[in-house]
C-alpha cells in the first residue's frame, strides 16, 4: 500500500487527487489529509436542502461534492481527513469496518474509546466524531471519512441544515449534542498536526509492506487542473435544483430520500432524487425511467424494483423505496 504525502488544504484539489490516484496509481492507498473550511456534499444531496447557504456565503465556507453517497459533512482546520484506495473495488463495497478498522486500532493506542457504529460512523461514548462514506470508481473503491479533532462545533451547527427527520431518529434534541471531538478525549495533549502524523504513522505500522508516495509538481498540476474543471464548478457542486410539484422526504432503514416531482396528466414529466443513502449507481438513470410514468403506486413500484436493494440505493428494498415516493 503507498501511504500519500498530501499537505494540500484546498478542499476542491482533496477531492481531485483522490480520482487523481485512482486513474493513475495501480496499488492500494492510504492518506491523511486537512481542507480548508468546506461543506462536503455527498454525490445524491440537494444543496439547498443540506446547507444554511446564506451563512456559507456570508462566512467564506466553500461547498464542494464529494463523489460519494452519504450525508453532508463540515470539515474545517480542527478535521483530519482520511482515504483508502482499494483496487478490490467489487469485492470490498460496503465494508465500511474493513476500512475504519486501522483507524480504530490506532485511536485504541492513544486511549481513545472509539467505535463503529450504526451504517458508517465511528463514536466515542455515542457521539459522532466520524462519518465514512464510500464509491466505486472504474474497477477501484475510494473509502474516505472524518476524523473531529478539534472541530468547531458551534459553527458546524450554524452552517448545516440539519433535518428534523434525522435528529428524531438519533434520539437527540441538537446536532452539537450528538457530536464530539477526540482532543477531548487524549490524556496527552498535543495539536492536530502531532495528531496526523501520529495516525500516519499508526496506521502504517498496521499495514504490511507500506511504502511512501509524493506527487511531482507536474502530477500536482494535473490534479489541479482536474478540480478546476471539475470539483470547483457550479455545475458540478449545485447540479440543477428546480421547483416541483410534489417534494417528499422519508427516513428509511438505508437513509434519508428526498424526492421532487413534476406531474402532468397524471404522469411523472420529471423527477429529481435526493438523500444520504449509499448508492453506487448514477441516480440519473433512475429519474429517466421515472419520467412517462404513472403517479401510482404500483407503476412507480414496477420501475423502482429494477434499482432498489442494491447498486442505486443501497440496502433500501423496492417496497419500502415505493413509500418515498408516494403514500401507500
Amino acid at each position: 500500500m503507498l501511504f500519500v504525502e498530501n499537505n494540500n488544504r484546498d478542499p476542491y484539489q482533496n477531492h481531485a487527487l483522490e480520482e487523481w490516484l485512482m486513474d493513475h496509481v495501480d496499488q492500494d492507498c492510504f492518506m491523511l489529509w486537512r481542507n480548508e473550511k468546506a461543506i462536503l456534499l455527498g454525490k445524491n444531496q440537494n444543496a439547498y436542502s443540506e446547507i444554511n447557504m446564506p451563512y456559507a456565503m456570508e462566512n467564506g465556507i466553500k461547498i464542494v461534492r464529494r463523489i460519494t453517497g452519504g450525508g453532508t459533512v463540515f470539515t474545517d482546520e480542527g478535521n483530519v481527513m482520511f482515504t483508502f484506495i482499494s483496487c478490490n473495488g467489487r469485492k470490498d463495497f460496503s465494508d465500511f469496518l474493513m476500512f475504519t478498522k486501522p483507524v480504530l486500532h490506532a485511536l485504541h493506542r492513544m486511549g481513545i474509546p472509539a467505535e463503529f457504529t450504526g451504517r458508517n460512523d465511528l463514536t466515542i461514548d455515542g457521539k459522532k466524531f466520524s462519518g465514512n462514506a464510500q464509491s466505486r470508481y472504474k474497477d477501484k473503491l475510494l473509502h474516505h471519512g472524518t476524523l473531529m479533532y478539534a472541530a468547531n462545533t458551534e459553527e458546524l451547527a450554524k452552517a448545516l441544515n440539519v433535518r428534523e427527520i434525522k435528529l428524531k431518529s438519533k434520539g437527540v434534541s441538537s446536532v452539537k449534542s450528538r457530536v464530539t471531538n477526540i482532543s477531548d478525549y487524549l490524556t496527552d495533549k498535543m495539536d492536530i498536526e502531532e495528531f496526523r502524523r501520529k495516525m500516519f504513522y499508526m496506521v502504517m505500522e498496521e499495514i504490511p509492506g507500506a511504502e511512501f508516495f509524493r506527487l511531482t509538481p507536474k502530477q500536482w498540476q494535473e490534479v489541479r487542473q482536474r478540480a478546476l474543471e471539475g470539483h470547483a464548478t457550479k455545475e458540478w457542486i449545485y447540479g440543477s435544483n428546480p421547483s416541483f410539484d410534489i417534494r417528499r422526504e422519508t427516513k428509511l432503514t438505508g437513509g434519508i430520500v428526498e424526492v421532487f416531482l413534476n406531474i402532468e396528466k397524471g404522469k411523472i414529466s420529471q423527477a429529481r432524487i435526493y438523500g444520504d443513502f449509499f448508492g453506487d449507481g448514477d441516480i440519473r438513470e433512475v429519474e429517466q425511467h421515472l419520467s412517462g410514468v404513472f403517479y401510482e403506486k404500483e407503476a412507480i413500484r414496477n420501475v423502482l424494483a429494477e434499482f432498489a436493494a442494491g447498486t442505486y440505493f443501497g440496502a433500501i428494498g423496492s417496497e419500502e423505496l415505493t413509500t418515498a415516493f408516494i403514500s401507500i
